[in-house]
């Protein structure tokens, strides 16, 4: 991670003519990509690496070809030789999902949900014109072979982990019927194949679009239900209906013509189903075969999305097996199995999480039954041996990007969170009342520290439960802990 760093710091310095203030990585997504935040001043920039080249390319020309339309996409400044690191403009910092967050679904809300149709629609239509669809990631159009692909991809990551048995080749002939069906579209424009709140950057009440490299040519509707059907934004069915006949307004205005509106709405039931199979496909391979936990915990927000659609819409397709199959994996029994446990007031859990020096004495669990978990953190390179760092904490923001961009801090704490959870989960249900989790280091200062401070926040996110936060070293020197991490672990 040093060393991609230092090249991002040399590519920027080489395009700005200046050295920036500080690079910053920024959270991890679900794609191998990884961003930094780059700050000279008073302005800020996004650089991306990435080993996929082809991906890249294909990023790079759909962005010139969008911005020469004046559509709202961010502007490539720069790219290293290799072409594995790039600069891009930063469009801002919240999302169309961080404004519902906190916004909630008011008036000002839905307004931006209405201008990110409408910029959709110009990009889908006019972002069409001219575009070189030869120059995709991987197929050029969404068509039967790719609506088949996003079937299987559920069928095998999802449907059959849960290992119940069904007729094969009736599913297969279902899938068919579905993929012909849907491809029989007469409106097929540009599809950015991920269209989601996350993928709309909102600054100064104007919408940008990111994350389009997967695009290809496909039915309008797709993107649409993309962003209406997204679990994690749970949007009304009133909102939904009257943002979907917007946008179809939209259509018709770029198009100058009316559309089939009821052939329309069939196949975009059709679509909205194949998105969130997908979703869920997506869900599965994440989270049940590369144990990310955000994928896990999303589940059951996804199944209950597919079961309102199942319950309150219709495709209008005869696919028994397919329906059988639905039905059975948004039952009770299939999504408890996603469920995370949650604490609640009444639960005697508390977790004692803690940083210590090994150069001291070690930790004691002086509950009834004793013991829990000590993890070594030296392992992980110590800021501590660095000067400008010795006097820093892990709470301070120059150890954590040290730890963050400079060592596997990650990896080792998603380790841990794997572990942990299994203890918190069981103990929950057991009705247990005390758990310690340690975290020692050579001087209990940074690596510690910084890990006691990232399984309170997990532990409170997850499951809602108690946390006793405490450091060892840094108490006895009347060290007062951060206002942000008391608030977590206390309220």
């Amino acid at each position: 991670m040093e060393e991609i760093v230092a090249e991002i710091s040399n590519l920027f310095e080489a395009f700005k003519k200046v050295k920036e203030d500080r690079i910053e990585k920024l959270p991890q997504s679900g794609s191998d990509r990884i961003y930094f935040r780059i700050y000279a001043g008073n302005d800020t920039f996004i650089a991306t690496y990435n080993i996929n080249i082809r991906e890249n390319e294909t990023f790079f020309y759909f962005s010139q070809h969008f911005k020469k339309a004046g559509l709202p996409m961010p502007t490539i400044y720069s790219v290293n030789e290799e072409k594995t690191i790039y600069l891009q403009e930063d469009l801002g910092t919240e999302s169309l999902l961080d404004e519902l967050e906190k916004n909630g679904h008011n008036d000002y809300t839905y307004s931006l949900y209405q201008e990110t149709l409408r910029q959709l629609a110009k990009v889908q239509i006019n972002g069409d014109e001219g575009l070189d669809y030869e120059r995709c990631l991987t197929a050029k159009e969404f068509g039967k072979q790719a609506i088949l692909s996003d079937l299987l991809y559920f069928k095998y990551y999802f449907v059959d982990t849960l290992k119940v048995p069904y007729d094969k080749q009736a599913m297969l002939d279902d899938f068919e019927t579905l993929s012909s069906f849907l491809d029989n579209s007469s409106q097929k424009y540009f599809l950015f194949r991920d269209f989601q709140s996350r993928n709309v950057i909102v600054n100064n009440n104007k919408v940008h679009f990111i994350d389009f490299q997967g695009g290809m040519k496909g039915a309008l509707q797709y993107d649409v239900a993309s962003l209406l059907w997204q679990a994690k934004a749970n949007l009304s069915e009133d909102w939904k209906d009257k943002l979907l006949v917007g946008y179809i307004d939209e259509v018709e205005l770029l198009l100058n013509k009316q559309i089939d509106r009821q052939m329309f709405l069939s196949q975009y039931n059709g679509y909205v189903l194949i998105r969130l199979l997908q979703v869920l496909g997506a869900y599965g391979f994440r989270g049940l075969f590369e144990r990310k936990a955000h994928f896990l915990t999303s589940i059951p927000l996804a199944l209950r999305n597919l079961r309102y659609f199942m319950e309150n819409k219709q495709v209008g397709l005869e696919t028994p097996e397919f329906d059988k199959i639905l039905k059975l994996v948004v039952n009770d029994e299939i999504i408890a199995r996603f469920e995370t446990v949650k604490a609640d007031e009444n639960t005697p859990l508390v977790v004692k999480v803690c940083s210590f020096s090994y150069k001291r004495q070690l930790p004691v669990d002086d509950s009834e039954n004793g013991g829990g978990f000590l993890f070594d953190m030296r392992g992980i390179l110590n800021p501590g041996r660095f000067p400008e760092y010795k006097s820093l904490t892990g709470r301070d923001k120059e150890v954590k990007d040290f730890l963050e961009q400079k060592t596997r801090i990650t990896d080792f704490l998603n380790s841990v969170f794997d572990i942990i959870d299994i203890s918190v989960e069981d103990y929950i249900k057991r009705g247990f009342s005390s758990l310690m989790v340690g975290f020692g280091c050579t001087g209990g200062q940074h690596r510690s520290v910084y890990a006691a401070d990232a399984l309170a926040r997990h532990l409170k996110n997850k499951f809602g439960v108690k946390v006793e936060l405490s450091h060892l070293v840094q108490d006895a020197k009347n060290w007062i802990n951060g206002p942000e991490v008391t608030a977590l672990v206390t309220q």
